[in-house]
């Protein structure tokens, strides 16, 4: 369930707000009719305000006297923010352009941050770091839905991050997780994608050896095939 749409009425106008603006019905720069806001979405104008704060403090809107509430420029978006990476998700479709090219930009962040972890990781793990990992990876292996074998991939890779034991580190979950769930449930629900349990049972194998150089690379490995699954369920069917 969609964290702000699951708090009531200010929640489902925070979503309904974010999608619509994310989807871009609104242009940098452009203000909000706020009475004609209140009057379509049938809230109180202090209920519209408060949801315009969310949106405000992820740096979306500003307010200003005698400008009123507008779309602040794209550069000064937080685009890091979990909820905003999830908006732009659900508001541009992955088979093309904004939604393929936030999916590029979320895997390049993943190339650059979780090769680096899993060296650290297989470091710096403990006991109950490798215990995280193997239940993470036995539920893969259990998973019978696409939603299932999100939850497990999305829990390895959490605590692949938990394990280098550098809270910054540890802090990059909030960014991939929010992509990679929704790359995850595409994936997991094409047969093409495969199963995804030995490349991350590999990486397990060389954190749980100390072996930072292997788990290093296994991970380059993995994320290149969540790449090329994602590619794959992603391209368009030929007629």
């Amino acid at each position: 369930m969609e964290p702000y749409a699951s708090r009531g009425v200010h929640g489902q106008t925070v979503e309904v707000l974010a999608h619509r603006l994310l989807g871009g019905e609104w242009p940098e720069g452009g203000t909000l009719d706020l009475v004609a806001l209140q009057a379509e979405l049938d809230v109180s104008l202090t209920a519209l305000r408060e949801s315009l704060k969310v949106l405000a403090a992820k740096g979306l809107v500003d307010a200003r006297q005698r400008r009123g509430t507008f779309v602040r420029p794209r550069s000064q978006w937080n685009l890091l923010d979990p909820d905003v990476i999830r908006w732009r998700l659900a508001t541009a479709p992955a088979d093309g352009g904004a939604g393929a090219a936030l999916h590029r930009d979320l895997g390049e962040v993943r190339a650059i941050v979780e090769p680096a972890a899993a060296r650290l990781a297989a470091e710096r793990r403990g006991p109950d770091d490798l215990a995280a990992l193997d239940d993470a990876l036995a539920a893969m292996g259990r998973a019978v839905s696409p939603a299932e074998a999100a939850a497990a991939d999305i829990a390895f890779h959490r605590a692949l991050l938990a394990a280098t034991h550098n809270e910054l580190l540890v802090r990059m979950e909030l960014v991939i997780e929010s992509g990679l769930e929704r790359r995850d449930l595409l994936v997991h629900s094409s047969a093409a994608a495969g199963d995804p349990v030995p490349h991350h049972e590999a990486v397990l194998v060389a954190v749980r050896a100390g072996d930072p150089d292997g788990a290093e690379a296994l991970m380059r490995a993995l994320l290149d095939k969540a790449a090329r699954d994602l590619d794959r369920v992603s391209r368009p069917e030929p007629d």
